[in-house]
């Protein structure tokens, strides 16, 4: 009986090595830091063909638990339409060639990550708060903006750059 229990349990980690990677639960050191100081972060997605879109610079902010980001745009921006349909999203922080990661994103209707990011960047971004640009509740409402939750999975190595119309990486590691 104690055999059998040894090899279950062997069998049973072994499995769970080999199961594809899932999103990490935080963020790491090296993206906390240079999201602490960055303004912007840039997202690219991926096409149908499996290639990078171009990389675009956008406003965020943090999700309440701090292990993941919120972005808001159109629901007929092409990262909008590609992410509905499953696309993972390239973020680099700060600058185009700054730090990056790969991670899952999902757009969500849900009012506590829209409430967020309308406070976060009215309190975040100038723009927002003295001349009405970005993000509203209106704007939210009337469904001209839909909130993005960007969950890191891992982190690209140093250097990687936007390079639209090339083969994106995977979420896995491949």
């Amino acid at each position: 009986m104690r055999k059998d229990f040894v090899l279950l349990s062997i069998a049973l980690v072994v499995t769970f090595l080999m199961l594809p990677v899932s999103a990490r639960t935080e963020m790491t050191s090296r993206d906390t830091q240079a999201l602490a100081g960055a303004k912007l972060i840039y997202i690219a997605t991926v096409r149908k063909d499996g290639n990078q879109s171009k990389a675009a610079p956008v406003w965020f902010t943090m999700s309440a638990d701090n292990k993941a980001i919120l972005i808001q745009t159109g629901p007929q921006t092409w990262k909008a339409k590609r992410i509905k349909r499953g696309s993972p999203a390239l973020i680099w922080i700060g600058t185009a060639g700054g730090p990056a990661f790969i991670g899952k994103a999902e757009i969500t209707p849900d009012a506590a990550v829209v409430q967020k990011i309308l406070t976060d960047m009215h309190d975040k971004y100038w723009e927002n708060r003295v001349m009405g640009v970005g993000p509203s509740a209106e704007r939210f409402k009337s469904g001209d903006r839909i909130a993005i939750v960007v969950t890191p999975v891992r982190d690209l190595p140093e250097g990687f750059s936007s390079n639209p119309g090339t083969p994106a990486p995977t979420l896995e590691n491949k």
